[in-house]
């Protein structure tokens, strides 16, 4: 299966934008593929604002968020891959949601459904009145 992170994070940012709160994207900007200012970068990170009126061109794609923006009067063309994506949140309140790399799907990984093993006995249903 594909990576979930990317349809969570265009869910939460519209959820962000619906609520006319401002999205911001925490990054980790050591990651191959990340193009941000360095300048902006503190502790290997990078927050982004990607509201609409901050930012030119957003797209959110399966495999990476880009956008123009400006960083102390320059135009920079921003790329942050999915993966580089720590969070989104809602500048105003901090809600949204963190991404960890355990939720990360890796491809191969079986299901944890068991269905190797027979099913026995009886079903365990109640008739509830």
């Amino acid at each position: 299966m594909s990576s979930s992170r990317p349809y969570l994070l265009r869910g939460f940012y519209e959820w962000i934008v619906d609520n006319s709160l401002t999205p911001y994207l925490l990054v980790d900007a050591t990651l191959p593929g990340v193009l941000v200012p360095p300048a902006s970068v503190s502790n290997g990170q990078i927050v982004l604002n990607v509201n609409s009126a901050a930012v030119q061109r957003l797209t959110l794609d399966n495999d990476a968020v880009r956008f123009g923006a400006r960083f102390a009067g320059v135009h920079w063309e921003i790329c942050v891959p999915i993966e580089a994506v720590l969070a989104v949140y809602a500048k105003e309140n901090g809600r949204g949601i963190t991404f960890n790399d355990e939720e990360q799907d890796q491809p191969g990984t079986p299901s944890p459904d068991n269905s190797d093993s027979p099913v026995t006995g009886r079903p365990q249903l109640k008739l509830v009145t």
